[in-house]
C-alpha cells in the first residue's frame, strides 16, 4: 500500500536528534476509599487526553512549530495518552540557543525539524496507606536547530508536581558545509540552567551528568510540605484535628516523596 501522505521538504535540516524526558509526580493523602475514588476522579478529569492536547498544542506553540498530527486516547479505569507529530516552521534566522531558562508564560520565537511529542498518565493509589499518587511521563524529540529544553519551564509548570526525573541527551551528529562532524550545536552544563528560579526555589535539585556522552539527568524534590496542600477535599485542621494524626500523615508523605525521588524504599 503506498504511503497516502505527501512528503514534506526540511529546510536547513539537522541531523542531530535531541531528546528530553521526565516524569512528573503529585502526591495525595486521601483518608478512606471515597476520598481516593475521588481524587483519581479529578486527576482523570484534570489531565484527560483533551487537556493534554492543549498543554502539548502550547509547547508546539513555544518551539515554533507546526502541528502535523495527534493521536489521543483516555484509558477505563483512569489514565490518557497523547502522541503529536510535528514540523518545523520557516526560519529567517537561527535561534540563539541559550543557555537560560524557558518561558512560563509567554511564548519564545524557536524553530525546528521533524519532531514528536508525547504524554501518558498514570493515576493511582494505595487502599491502606492512604496515599495516591499521580505519574505523567513526557516526551520531546526534535530534530533541528533547537532544544526542547525551552518548553521545560512552561511544562513543569503545568503539572503540579512534588517530584521531578527529567533526562536530555543528544544523539548522532550533524555536518557543516566543510563536512565536519557536529555532535551538540548549543551550550549546555546543566538542565538546571534552563529552569527559572522560581521554580527552582520549591525544589531541591541535584544532576548526575555524563558531559562525555551528552547525557545530562535532574532529579528535584519539593522542599516543603506544606500539609494543606495534600489533603484532598478540605484542609488539615478540618480533616485531621489531631496534632499528633496530622503530624503522623506528614511524616508519611514526607517518606513517600522521598522514596519516589531516590528510586527506594526506605526501609530496604
Amino acid at each position: 500500500m503506498g504511503n497516502k501522505f505527501k512528503k514534506l521538504k526540511l529546510d536547513g535540516f539537522n541531523n542531530l536528534t535531541k531528546s528530553l524526558s521526565f516524569n512528573l509526580y503529585d502526591v495525595c493523602y486521601a483518608r478512606n476509599a471515597s476520598e481516593r475514588k475521588e481524587y483519581l476522579e479529578y486527576i482523570d478529569e484534570e489531565y484527560n487526553a483533551e487537556r493534554l492536547t492543549q498543554i502539548l498544542t502550547e509547547v508546539t506553540r513555544i518551539i515554533g512549530a507546526n502541528m502535523l498530527n495527534v493521536a489521543r486516547q483516555d484509558y477505563n479505569p483512569q489514565g490518557a495518552s497523547v502522541t503529536m507529530l510535528i514540523s518545523e516552521e520557516p526560519i529567517e534566522q537561527d535561534p540563539e540557543n541559550k543557555e537560560a531558562p524557558g518561558p512560563l508564560p509567554e511564548a519564545v520565537v524557536a524553530h525546528l525539524d521533524k519532531s514528536h511529542i508525547c504524554v501518558h498518565t498514570y493515576p493511582e493509589s494505595h487502599p491502606y496507606s492512604g496515599i495516591a499518587t499521580f505519574r505523567a511521563d513526557i516526551d520531546v524529540s526534535t530534530c533541528g536547530k533547537i532544544s526542547p529544553l525551552q518548553a521545560l519551564n512552561y511544562l513543569i509548570h503545568s503539572f503540579d508536581s512534588d517530584v521531578l526525573s527529567i533526562d536530555y541527551r543528544l544523539r548522532g551528529f550533524t555536518r557543516d558545509v566543510e563536512g565536519t562532524k557536529h555532535y551538540i550545536d548549543h551550550k549546555i552544563t546543566s538542565i538546571q540552567k534552563f529552569i527559572s528560579k522560581e521554580i527552582l526555589h520549591d525544589y531541591v535539585a541535584i544532576d548526575v551528568n555524563n558531559y562525555q556522552e551528552k547525557l545530562f539527568h535532574t532529579k528535584m524534590m519539593r522542599s516543603e510540605l506544606d500539609l494543606d496542600h495534600y489533603l484532598f477535599g478540605g484542609t488539615a485542621k478540618d480533616k485531621l484535628p489531631s496534632k499528633s494524626e496530622r503530624e503522623k500523615v506528614r511524616q508519611r508523605l514526607h517518606e513517600e516523596i522521598q522514596e519516589i525521588f531516590y528510586g527506594r524504599n526506605l526501609d530496604d
